[in-house]
């Protein structure tokens, strides 16, 4: 798996000229799309082993779950969610989509519906991470980014940090430019060569010669 991974290709040069709309549209005009059923069930599920006076970290599309585990080390006061969709991915660490591993639960369940839900039970995220999100890097798929999703709004406004790590710049670049029409401020670092590697994913892109990028957005 290590060192062969091709880079991204885009026919994008900078951050997509419709953003700032989307970003506004969405500001504006309240997501009010059904809620996904089986996600829900999940939660409840796992609302019930939750302990809500600790502090909630949340690692978004987590994959395999490798990563979740990891952070549960970064963060030993607080217990960890991991959410990802695909049952093949979650196989190993959570074969029946559900699993708890020590303070760190892994679920499968739709990640926009995951944060509506956490928002409307008052459960607020103390760190969110993306770890390398799918970039969609056609520009007809900017409303599959995160920051070009409707749920956006939702996932700024319940998170106290937001870390966001990608190998594609434009993808950092939006997703900042994205948070600061929403009030939230954060810069484009691009990590050194040595810096850890969260999930199994980015240790691919490091050994591949790839930049890796992070956003990091905290409270004003």
């Amino acid at each position: 798996m290590d060192g062969n991974s091709p880079e991204i290709v885009s026919s994008q040069t900078g951050p997509h000229a419709r953003l700032p709309d989307v970003v506004r549209r969405h500001r504006d005009h309240a997501w009010r799309a059904p809620l996904h059923a089986a996600t829900a069930l999940q939660f409840a599920r796992w609302q019930g082993v939750d302990d809500a006076a600790m502090p909630l970290v949340v690692d978004l599309g987590c994959g395999h779950g490798d990563s979740t585990l990891a952070l549960a080390q970064r963060h030993a006061g607080a217990r960890l969610l991991g959410v990802d969709q695909s049952a093949h991915r979650l196989a190993r660490l959570a074969p029946a989509g559900f699993a708890i591993h020590d303070r760190a639960s892994l679920m499968r369940a739709e990640a926009a519906t995951v944060l509506r839900l956490l928002a409307a039970a008052g459960r607020r995220i103390e760190v969110l991470y993306l770890l390398y999100p799918n970039p969609w890097p056609k520009p007809e798929h900017l409303l599959r980014r995160w920051h070009g999703h409707p749920v956006f709004p939702c996932l700024l406004a319940n998170a106290r940090r937001i870390v966001l790590r990608t190998n594609w710049r434009i993808y950092a670049e939006e997703f900042a430019l994205a948070a600061a029409l929403l009030g939230r401020v954060g810069t484009v670092a691009t990590l050194p060569q040595d810096a850890e590697s969260l999930t199994p994913f980015e240790r691919k892109y490091r050994s591949s010669g790839h930049a890796r990028f992070e956003v990091a957005l905290d409270d004003a």
